[in-house]
């Protein structure tokens, strides 16, 4: 399985923006020339994460994108929906429903795994780079 690298940019950008202070607002350019993409690529990934309501963005000469005040309970599975969506990461192509049992196990799989991304938040980011 793999994550879109938009989803890998927000990831980073999220934990620039905790590191940076999470009051502290930041230039898309900022953002992008800290992880070497382009502003106009990013623009459209802070554009999600602004959506999702994990982010703000100021308009203006001093604007730019900052932490929402509930950044510490903002968790990766937040992150990684705002950017790839809900939809299972697994489609049988069979349409067997439920009894399906591969299709059973694979779902019992993304469950246990949304389940521990649900658990790890940017709080406890912050803490392990502290």
């Amino acid at each position: 399985m793999k994550y879109s690298r938009a989803t890998d940019y927000a990831l980073h950008t999220m934990l620039f923006l905790v590191q940076a202070t999470p009051k502290e607002t930041m230039s898309v350019h900022k953002l992008a020339e800290r992880h070497d993409v382009s502003p106009t690529y990013l623009s459209k990934i802070l554009t999600k994460l602004v959506k999702a309501g994990m982010i703000e963005s100021l308009p203006g000469m001093s604007g730019g994108y900052k932490l929402k005040s509930n950044w510490a309970d903002i968790s990766f599975l937040d992150v990684i929906q705002a950017i790839e969506g809900t939809a299972s990461l697994f489609d049988c192509s069979f349409d067997h429903g439920p009894q399906c049992p591969i299709q059973r196990i694979v779902l019992q799989g993304e469950s246990k795994m949304e389940s521990y991304f649900k658990s790890m938040t940017l709080a406890d980011l912050a803490k392990e780079i502290k």
